[in-house]
């Protein structure tokens, strides 16, 4: 493998002196850089530079295997490269025969909404993607709103999606579920097998390079990247990403459509659109409007959608 540079310590400085302005993040009080378990070079400066970046732990180590991947295919080290070939990464060629059925439409402007008469309401005012998202314990409350949601639809262009509540949106006829990485890891196969064969969608959240890899791996209709800005409707268990790292994840996902989601409102979008990402979510931003159609019609622009 040639290089220029010689040890892993400049090899690991080069890389974060050139990403640094796009995708540094604050370390974490006492962080301690985890131990590589590897001889390669190019994988030890990698995953060096990847926690001064302020990646955590398990996206670090995605990250310097890619890195470590990429040299050895190509012969030679480019700190000024960041890696985002999806083979460097390990993720499997498409098509999938395992795949989900694909989203019919563009994304695009995508809202959460917290129960049946808000996600309604988006859909009859233009929104193209909504998702229900209703947090309740009560098994009769979940079937009443998952049923209202499919019913108060029909009629419109919209894309229903029910977050969680899998076996509710199948027995309702949903367009798709949405799930979160915790709701992913707790999912019997049984339940994802009767998604994909009831012909319902499946969207997948991410926040970072593991989880993504994670998602990947189950061929998803779209994955969702956040969260990007900060927002304050939900814990968040890792920083906000930034418009910087969407730019470097969105690559990744070239055959998998995929969408931002997370404190995106009208005066940062402009910049998520920049990152070549037109699909996004939004909550507050959509709730908070006074008028409803003027504020999607809006999103739509910024979107470069009808």
């Amino acid at each position: 493998m040639s290089t220029t540079i010689t040890s892993t310590e400049a090899m690991a400085q080069a890389i974060v002196d050139a990403h640094r302005a796009t995708l540094a993040l604050p370390l974490k009080p006492n962080a301690v850089a985890p131990a590589p378990a590897s001889d390669d070079p190019v994988f030890i400066a990698a995953l060096q530079a990847c926690h001064a970046l302020g990646f955590i732990d398990a996206d670090a180590l995605c990250v310097a295997r890619a890195w470590s991947h990429r040299s050895r295919r190509t012969g030679h080290f480019d700190p000024l490269q960041w890696p985002d070939e999806p083979a460097d990464f390990d993720i499997a060629p498409h098509p999938r025969g395992n795949a989900y059925a694909r989203v019919p439409q563009p994304i695009g402007l995508y809202a959460v909404m917290p129960d049946a008469a808000w996600t309604i309401r988006m859909a009859r005012a233009g929104v193209p993607t909504v998702q229900l998202r209703f947090k309740s314990g009560d098994a009769q409350a979940i079937r009443h709103e998952v049923r209202a949601a499919v019913e108060g639809v029909k009629g419109t262009d919209a894309c229903l999606y029910i977050n969680d509540h899998w076996q509710e949106a199948i027995d309702a006829g949903a367009h798709g579920v949405h799930l979160g990485q915790e709701d992913l890891e707790a999912m019997p196969a049984e339940g994802l097998a009767a998604i994909r064969q009831a012909g319902l969608r499946l969207g997948l959240s991410t926040h970072g390079y593991a989880e993504m890899l994670i998602a990947e791996r189950h061929s998803p209709s779209y994955i969702a990247m956040g969260a990007v800005f900060p927002t304050t409707l939900k814990q968040m268990a890792t920083a906000p990403q930034g418009t910087g790292r969407l730019r470097v994840y969105a690559p990744l996902l070239r055959d998998v459509e995929h969408m931002a989601i997370g404190g995106i409102d009208l005066n940062n979008v402009a910049s998520v659109v920049a990152t070549g990402v037109r699909n996004v979510g939004v909550v507050r931003a959509l709730m908070a409007a006074d008028d409803l159609d003027a504020a999607v019609a809006e999103w739509k622009a910024a979107l470069g959608s009808r």
